[in-house]
Formats: structure tokens, C-alpha cells, sequence
């Protein structure tokens, strides 16, 4: 059965196609050789064999995705002479560096760029993870955890180290939430907390800058149930939308204004393992802390999730060929 990675990777390839074939027949355009390209574009040529009607899905997505940010992205019809336009799939190596985008369009002869997030069925942000040697506030904001943190955390993983020499499995676990879920969310909203007030205004925003990367990007989601995709534009230092000389894009995209305040953090409802972060300017996020593997491990993992995002934050959806 296909994994979730192996359906985004071939996704990637599918978006990469559908802006090259819409754009290649009036100007210049050259796909950069790399082994994440080979990568992504053995998945989707081995779903052509395997899987033809995900494969129609993928197509189908991606196209509608090339048509909104076709309209949004004067310079990728309109080079102006700055050809041939340049296009990529980055490693996932990037992604852990700070740079969530999976496809680069790039115009070299004026500094041109933009970047594309694409996600199947799925629409996480970034996945961190937590264990006794990965100090979050350093890694995440440039702030190191407190010696309090790492002695309140140190008796979780110090179990979970002895359950991993063991081989035990996650399943064999009793009470895993009251266990090491709890305490060790407990110890991140506590560390997180004294963060924002060692550093006032600073954390909000630079959490949200750790999870969406240091790049502007357009995240593109499938919606295959309901046969649409979706885009949205996370232009944080307002390098999205920009004119091709005279020509402007349909859509004017607004900068998005970065949380400055922690309004509440507190778990979910009827929850064990997820935490609920709301900020100022329309953000909120949810942690949901999981194990994310069969067999113990001495670290857990985050899936994060933006569920309230700002009005400001440009978003269109664009129902698939029939």
C-alpha cells in the first residue's frame, strides 16, 4: 500500500508537470536535474503502472493548483524577456533547515522566485520532535530551554529509554497519555510559557516563523473527496504576488501580520495529548503530541496544525477538470 510520503512525493512531481506543460509551448522552460526530482518522479511514474486512478487524481489536483497561481503570479506567463524560467523539487533536507517549499519556480535574470508547499489530503505544518537532547527553544526561536525543563523531562525519556532496549511496543503500554503524553506536554507549555516572558513579543511570532519557514510560499492541497484544490498564500515578508513589469496579478495578496502575544494555552477538550496555542492576529495552533512509531522510541512527535488562521491570509479553491 502507498504511504502518505510516497503520494506527496509523487503529488510534487505532478504540480512540477502541470506548470511546465501549461507554460513550455511560448517560453523557455528548464527542469533542474537532482535526486530529489528522480525521487519524486519515480513514485508517480510507478503510481502510472500501479495506481492510474490516483495518478488521474494527482493530474487533475495539480492543474487546478498551475490555474490559481497562474492568476496570482503575473511572472510565471509574462517573463518579460527573463527566460528561460527554472523549475525544481527540493530535498527534504531543506524542510528541516527552515525552507518548507517543495517546488522553486525561479527566473535567474531578475532575482525572481517563488515557492510551493504541497500537501495530499493533509494540510500539517511542520513535524518537530521532542527528547531529552533537543532543546525546542533554541532550535525553534534561538532561546535555550531552562535547566528546569530538561529536569522535569529527563525521568520520561530516561523510561523510555529503558522500554526501548527492551523492544517493547507502544501498544503494550498502558495509560501512555498519563504516562509520558501529559507530563511531557505539561513541561513544554510550561517551558514555552516562561519563553514569552523571558523574551516578551518575541516568541509568538518566531514560533510561527519556525513552523512555516523563513521563505514566502503557496501551500496547495488536495481535496480529493471533494475533487478541489486548495492554495493558500503564506506571504510573510511580501515576496509573493509581485507585478511583471506593467502586468498585475488579479488578486491583490495582502503581507500577513505575525502573532506578537500567547492569548491562552491550554489542552484540547476531552484531550490527552493536545495542546491548543492561541495568539494575537487571528493565529491559533494545535500540538498534538504522538508516537508516530510501532516500537518505543526515546522521543515523541508533534503533528501541528493551524486551525484558526488570520482573515487576511489569502486562500482560494479551484474545482478539478470534469
Amino acid at each position: 500500500m502507498a504511504t502518505q510520503t510516497q503520494r506527496g512525493k509523487a503529488f510534487e512531481y505532478a504540480c512540477l508537470i502541470a506548470v511546465e506543460e501549461s507554460l513550455r509551448t511560448y517560453q523557455g522552460v528548464r527542469i533542474i536535474n537532482s535526486n530529489a526530482l528522480t525521487i519524486a518522479r519515480g513514485f508517480y511514474e510507478e503510481f502510472q503502472f500501479t495506481d492510474p486512478v490516483l495518478i488521474s487524481k494527482l493530474d487533475r489536483a495539480a492543474r487546478a493548483a498551475s490555474r490559481i497561481i497562474f492568476r496570482l503570479e503575473p511572472q510565471l506567463q509574462n517573463p518579460g524577456g527573463n527566460e528561460p524560467l527554472y523549475l525544481s523539487i527540493q530535498a527534504d533536507s531543506q524542510g528541516i533547515a527552515g525552507d518548507v517549499r517543495d517546488i522553486l519556480c525561479v527566473r535567474q535574470q531578475n532575482g525572481w522566485e517563488i515557492g510551493i508547499s504541497c500537501k495530499h489530503n493533509h494540510a500539517a505544518v511542520k513535524h518537530s520532535r521532542l527528547s531529552y537532547t533537543i532543546d525546542f527553544g533554541a532550535q525553534w526561536f534561538g532561546r535555550p530551554c531552562a535547566d528546569s525543563y530538561f529536569n522535569t523531562i529527563r525521568p520520561l525519556f530516561e523510561e523510555l529509554v529503558e522500554l526501548t532496549r527492551q523492544g517493547q511496543q507502544w501498544s503494550d503500554l498502558r495509560n501512555k497519555a498519563g504516562r509520558f503524553y501529559m507530563p511531557l506536554l505539561d513541561a513544554f507549555v510550561d517551558e514555552l510559557i516562561r519563553l514569552n516572558r523571558t523574551y516578551p513579543g518575541e516568541i509568538p511570532g518566531a514560533l510561527l516563523r519556525y513552523l512555516l519557514g523563513r521563505n514566502d510560499f503557496y501551500k496547495v492541497m488536495t481535496m480529493d473527496r471533494n475533487r478541489v484544490t486548495k492554495i493558500q498564500a503564506f506571504n510573510i515578508s511580501g515576496t509573493l504576488n509581485r507585478n511583471s513589469e506593467r502586468i498585475r496579478s488579479e488578486v491583490n495578496i495582502p503581507t500577513l501580520i505575525m502573532p506578537t502575544r500567547f492569548y491562552d494555552i491550554r489542552y484540547k477538550t476531552n484531550s490527552q495529548n493536545t495542546v491548543i496555542v492561541t495568539c494575537d492576529n487571528g493565529w491559533t495552533l494545535s500540538f498534538r503530541i504522538h508516537n508516530a512509531d510501532t516500537y518505543i522510541q526515546p522521543s515523541l512527535k508533534f503533528d501541528v496544525q493551524l486551525v484558526g488562521i488570520p482573515q487576511s491570509l489569502h486562500t482560494q479553491i479551484e474545482p478539478w477538470e470534469t
